[in-house]
């Protein structure tokens, strides 16, 4: 199954994509490699996520915050390459937590942007993860994601297409 018809399926429907946050490019390809900036949760009713996970924010609404981030990074990608379906596979997502001292369930809540890519892109979607928690982040979020995936080129095809 395509990337864009499950999206679809799943009921997501991506935004615009969220500008960079100073003087940077939100994604840059190099042959069949594309990497991200940093991507933060989408505004919930209209206002930025800000604050602490284990403070602010609980295991359970950092999983949810994962999400949402994870759906801001597929719509740069959407705008960066037309279509989510020129996605080869993902190869690395790192995420870096914004965090109450005592906080470690790191694992849990970048799960919600590991799940969510599995769900859209199948075993295309399986990459490996670095976490790690931080005392801040711009603009007080409490998350930021970022990418490494390969891209389809002439000579590979897009996940789930045959020859």
């Amino acid at each position: 199954m395509r990337a864009e018809q499950r999206t679809l399926e799943l009921g997501i429907h991506l935004p615009a994509g969220s500008a960079p946050a100073g003087n940077y490019v939100s994604a840059i390809q190099t042959g069949n490699l594309l990497f991200t900036s940093g991507r933060a949760p989408l505004p919930i009713n209209g206002r930025p996520a800000k604050g602490k996970l284990g403070q602010e924010y609980s295991t359970k609404e950092g999983y949810d915050l994962a999400r949402s981030a994870c759906i801001d990074l597929l719509a740069v990608l959407k705008k960066q390459l037309g279509s989510l379906d020129k996605i080869v596979r993902f190869i690395e997502l790192h995420g870096a937590l914004n965090i109450s001292p005592e906080f470690d369930e790191h694992a849990k809540v970048m799960d919600g942007a590991s799940d969510l890519l599995v769900e859209i892109f199948g075993p295309a979607g399986i990459h490996v993860r670095s976490v790690i928690g931080v005392n801040s982040l711009r603009n007080g979020v409490p998350l930021t994601l970022k990418a490494t995936l390969e891209v389809a080129t002439d000579r590979r095809l897009p996940a789930g297409e045959k020859k």
